[in-house]
């Protein structure tokens, strides 16, 4: 008798849908940890083209939970608890109000929001905030970037600008970065889990790619500012353009 089959613990997932998922947690990891941020946007605008609406964010939420945890104990001797601890604060009391818009939300248009943001972050303009120095800055970042991920997921790039790069050891910044961000998706993770997400069905799907996702990190950690960033960035930006309009038009059709 067979005990399990695929489908059991796939979520019901194609193979290939699950190959590319865990290739692209493990590509995503690496970008975030050798270049500061993108691998959390890369990732979700895959998923949404792959992963059904109601479950796209707090899934996404779990794997990235898991990839900037590897990241931030790496990298933990660095970190500015200060910095973390103010912007966990914030994260906290907008955990707490966003129970209640995510019992109220229709996940069909999960996916929409999250191209449209991505799009956003592609070609928009970018806020260089940099209140990172500042008790109401880090407050008011942890509040607000965690009211957007409930919606869109991907707000690394939004706490990045929040935090501010210019002026700070790359290796402060990713130690801080990916504690805020770890903090971040705990707290989605408990909001959805309390407005009544089920993840028991995707718990091997998610395991697998966070042990991808630990695996990009820690090859992203070996080649940290060994990259050609400026470069890097106008391929990626292009690519998140194209997947992001993939998903849209699948909407629409």
């Amino acid at each position: 008798m067979e005990w399990f089959s695929y489908s059991d613990w796939s979520a019901g997932l194609g193979y290939g849908q699950l190959l590319l998922l865990l290739l692209c947690s493990f590509l995503g990891s690496l970008m975030t940890a050798a270049l500061g941020v993108g691998g959390g946007a890369f990732l979700i605008t895959i998923m949404a083209d792959i992963v059904p609406p109601l479950a796209l964010i707090p899934v996404h939420g779990i794997v990235q939970l898991g990839s900037n945890a590897s990241r931030a104990i790496l990298t933990r001797k660095h970190r500015n608890n200060r910095v973390v601890g103010l912007f966990f604060v914030g994260a906290l009391v907008a955990s707490l109000a966003s129970v209640f818009l995510l019992a109220n939300i229709n996940p069909t248009w999960i996916p929409v929001l999250v191209a449209i943001f991505i799009l956003w972050l592609s070609w928009g303009p970018m806020p260089q905030i940099g209140l990172g120095k500042t008790a109401a800055g880090l407050l008011s970042g942890g509040f607000l970037t965690t009211i957007a991920t409930m919606l869109v997921g991907a707000s690394g790039p939004l706490v990045s600008a929040w935090l501010g790069r210019s002026g700070v050891d790359r290796w402060v910044y990713t130690a801080n970065f990916s504690s805020c961000m770890t903090l971040q998706h705990s707290m989605k993770i408990i909001a959805f889990g309390f407005a009544g997400f089920v993840f028991t069905p995707w718990i091997p799907v998610m395991v697998l790619m966070v042990i991808c996702g630990y695996l990009g990190t820690r090859v992203g950690l070996k080649i940290l500012g060994k990259l050609p960033e400026k470069h890097f960035r106008t391929v990626f930006r292009w690519l998140l353009t194209l997947l992001a309009l993939r998903v849209l038009w699948k909407w629409l059709v």
